[in-house]
């Protein structure tokens, strides 16, 4: 199972994060978001408050955030507008000079978004019973996951473009994780989102739920039930009739700027994580497993999700037989891809949206690395980092790497962004990767390496570790220094998506601004609300209430809304 994540051995019994430790931790940002937290630090990171405008930074969290209200029994608390997070600025790889406000001149303005998730939650191809002792394997919001997607294209279509630059948008990029399940209906919904179209997030027997939330045990959410679960322990409540909503079609406007894919390893294999073949079967099975935590079998799959997958094909067989399981329809729309399949769909001409055509992809039978150009003399790399042996963690064959150098010295009249699914400290699979026979893999530190041979990389931007974190990567000398950007998900809690605007101050620096963006839905759910900006709203708030949520995701302040400074290599 993969949150993007490595995960620990599963220990016995449900385990659950502290979620007092998060709610003071939300108490905690919010404070400080409030300004009765922040001192300008020394040293090279200090906060900025107020440096804009408040009509610069209306839609951006740099005006609000979404904080917790009060707490209800159980401990399940209402999402408020509350207090914007500021602006750190980041000098550890080049200092800040007062006067590069009135000098500096945009250069690029961008979107990333990452691990959305677009999840078939009706699949018989997922293992949500696991979910105590891994928590990604369930979310009490995946449902809606399609209807908070919406709202967050809904968002970046309503920004005039960068706060700090004004300049409007010249990519949208997701990097990766862009399906749960490479399931077939979930790249189709993935891309009616960003390309326009109607969405029906429904699978099996039209119209009826048929996921653990309406049919498993009292270990999920059940939202139409009046009994008991785990989650109402929570102070989770009735919703009648929200299952129903969550699986009725809707439509996404799409996006009105061009969009780039960039592959993942829940775009390439089983939950990211098992071996593509050895559990193929499960996609189209008339029934889905629901074990108990008591079931013999129960520790041995969870184990295996953990340290070896490939062991699930032996241990799963032996179930079909005698369950426990619950009915699934079968459904030709479940099938898996692999990832040629991935790159082929992306021409489509339905797909095509506001372009451009591929989305990146330079050729249907192309690999699944590319470059693009972002904006005049700003180019993007999209590299692929999984390791299709089923692993949820990345690595590079030579032959992708050695293109990418061959890029960067061809354009190395031009700053180059480089973005991927996975992170540095991420990129460790040092098993042979199938995609790739014969040839050597390289991990995240031989890409650091690598990157910084070229001046003109200015940023590696990635998802994966579902995080946010601001990484300064210091070179030989400050021009062959980057920044790594990474992101924290949009199916996790905060659910946020961010904006990258480079510029060139025109002192000898470059700045990257990152500031975060939430969906554009209410903060306060108000669950007799089904439309699908109602469902949005709740989707965020349940997330926030997950028994398993992590407060780490997050990240500081200072991993937020920033200012990036670097040399500028061109100069």
């Amino acid at each position: 199972m993969s949150d993007d994540q490595p995960h620990p051995a599963p220990t016995a019994g449900p385990a659950r994060p502290d979620r007092r430790a998060f709610l003071r931790a939300s108490a905690l940002a919010a404070g400080l978001a409030a300004g009765t937290g922040i001192a300008r630090a020394a040293g090279p990171v200090h906060a900025e408050p107020g440096a804009l405008p408040a009509a610069h930074t209306a839609g951006t969290t740099l005006a609000q955030a979404a904080a917790p209200g009060r707490a209800r029994t159980g401990g399940y608390r209402k999402l408020t507008a509350g207090r914007g997070w500021p602006l750190y600025v980041h000098q550890e790889l080049a200092a800040a000079h007062p006067s590069r406000e009135n000098t500096r001149i945009p250069l690029a303005s961008l979107v990333q978004l990452t691990d959305i998730h677009i999840a078939d939650v009706q699949s018989p191809a997922r293992f949500e019973y696991v979910h105590p002792v891994q928590a990604p394997a369930y979310r009490p919001q995946e449902a809606l996951g399609t209807q908070g997607a919406v709202a967050l294209v809904n968002r970046i279509n309503a920004l005039p473009g960068g706060p700090f630059t004004g300049r409007a948008f010249d990519a949208v990029v997701s990097t990766g994780d862009n399906t749960d399940n490479h399931q077939y209906c979930e790249l189709t919904w993935f891309m009616r989102l960003l390309s326009g179209g109607t969405i029906t997030p429904d699978t099996g027997a039209k119209g009826r739920f048929e996921g653990v939330q309406a049919l498993g045990s009292t270990q999920y959410y059940r939202p139409e039930l009046d009994s008991w679960d785990i989650y109402k322990d929570a102070g989770f409540v009735q919703i009648p009739g929200l299952l129903r909503a969550a699986i009725a079609a809707h439509t996404s406007p799409g996006l009105r700027t061009p969009w780039y894919a960039v592959f993942g390893n829940h775009d390439d294999s089983m939950l990211g994580t098992v071996p593509n073949g050895v559990l193929d079967w499960l996609y189209l099975s008339s029934v889905k497993f629901d074990l108990p935590a008591t079931d013999p079998a129960f520790n041995r799959i969870a184990a295996a999700l953990a340290r070896d997958p490939g062991q699930l094909g032996a241990l799963l067989t032996g179930l079909r037989v005698t369950g426990p399981t619950l009915p699934a329809t079968p459904d030709p729309q479940r099938r898996p891809m692999n990832a040629r399949e991935f790159v082929r769909r992306h021409f489509e001409p339905s797909a095509t949206g506001p372009g451009p055509v591929g989305h990146g992809f330079a050729d249907p039978d192309g690999p699944t690395w590319y470059r693009f150009q972002i904006a005049p003399g700003v180019l993007g790399i999209a590299m692929n980092t999984t390791n299709s042996l089923g692993i949820a963690d990345g690595s590079m064959g030579e032959k992708q790497l050695a293109w990418i150098e061959r890029q960067l010295r061809a354009h190395a009249d031009q700053l180059v962004i480089v973005f991927s699914h996975h992170t540095s400290t991420t990129m460790t699979a040092t098993l042979p990767n199938p995609e790739t026979p014969g040839e050597r893999q390289f991990l995240g530190e031989d890409l650091v390496t690598a990157l910084h041979r070229h001046p003109n990389v200015i940023a590696w931007v990635n998802g994966h570790t579902h995080n946010n974190a601001m990484i300064a990567h210091r070179g030989s000398t400050p021009k062959r220094s980057f920044w790594e950007i990474n992101t924290a998900s949009h199916i996790d809690y905060p659910q946020l998506a961010r904006i990258l605007e480079v510029t060139d101050n025109r002192d000898g620096t470059i700045s990257i601004f990152t500031p975060l963006i939430e969906a554009d839905a209410a903060y306060t759910a108000d669950e007799d609300d089904h439309s699908p900006a109602g469902l949005a709203s709740l989707y965020r708030e349940l997330a926030y209430n997950d028994i398993h949520t992590d407060p780490e995701r997050m990240g500081k302040l200072s991993d937020r809304n920033c200012e990036l400074l670097l040399a500028n290599p061109l100069h």
